[in-house]
């Protein structure tokens, strides 16, 4: 799996030009989740080239002393799926920082793939409450902190062209973007008489890890229960060999 890519880095550093933002007397403070790979591990290795100070937080302890060892990067244990993780990380970031924090960029998320018939409610309950409920506990959190900085910073949330537009057998992660497409614009509107700004990234088709990671979900919700779906077949000839193929 490829961990750097390049193309993103762009639209992220854009994304964080924000109009008002720290003295020069300290480098600026992003938090950062998601990042044992792809788009935000790439994220805080260019930021933290680029001079911010990043706190990249990870799912997992053993991601967390990696990206420590082999990045140089401060980090915390952040799991969207655990609140108390969420309140921890983030009183370590403040912690760190004196109180303050820059920018927020909430990046970790999974998707399961399945029809929508066929997805149980308790699969859309969890990828709900990873992509979607732990990342307003964390915005809120950045909210009243920027806040009580003087009203300024960045919260910028990784959201994806499938919060715009649904493809067949992407249903659960598309509601969890479209849900996310409505927090940004409720937020902008709410903040607007502030200096926080919130940016949506609408990414596009980008290779990450996110396909192999979302099989142990389709695993546990969706293939029980294939051999009795109207859509056993395609199942079984286009998307099993795809999601546990080799990218093309």
């Amino acid at each position: 799996i490829r961990t750097r890519l390049p193309q993103t880095t762009p639209a992220v550093r854009r994304a964080f030009v924000a109009p008002a933002m720290p003295p020069p007397t300290r480098p600026k403070t992003i938090l950062i989740t998601g990042c044992s790979s792809g788009i935000g591990l790439d994220a805080a290795i260019q930021l933290h080239k680029d001079g911010w100070r990043v706190f990249a937080a990870c799912r997992q302890a053993k991601d967390c002393e990696r990206v420590v060892r082999e990045y140089g990067l401060e980090t915390c244990l952040i799991d969207y799926s655990k609140p108390e993780t969420i309140a921890s990380g983030w009183e370590h970031v403040l912690t760190e920082t004196g109180g303050t924090l820059d920018a927020l960029f909430n990046n970790g998320a999974y998707g399961v793939g399945g029809a929508a018939e066929d997805t149980p409610v308790q699969a859309l309950r969890e990828i709900f409450e990873c992509n979607f409920f732990g990342w307003h506990d964390l915005t809120c959190r950045a909210i009243a902190t920027m806040r009580l900085q003087g009203g300024h910073g960045r919260i910028i949330q990784c959201s994806s062209i499938l919060g715009n537009v649904v493809f067949p057998f992407r249903m659960a992660y598309s509601c969890t973007k479209f849900a996310l497409e409505g927090h940004c614009d409720a937020l902008r509107m709410e903040l607007s008489d502030t200096n926080i700004k919130v940016v949506s990234l609408t990414v596009g088709p980008i290779r990450t890890a996110i396909r192999e990671k979302s099989q142990a979900h389709f695993a546990k919700h969706i293939q029980p229960n294939v051999h009795k779906s109207p859509f056993k077949t395609y199942y079984e000839q286009k998307f099993i060999p795809r999601l546990y193929g080799p990218y093309k």
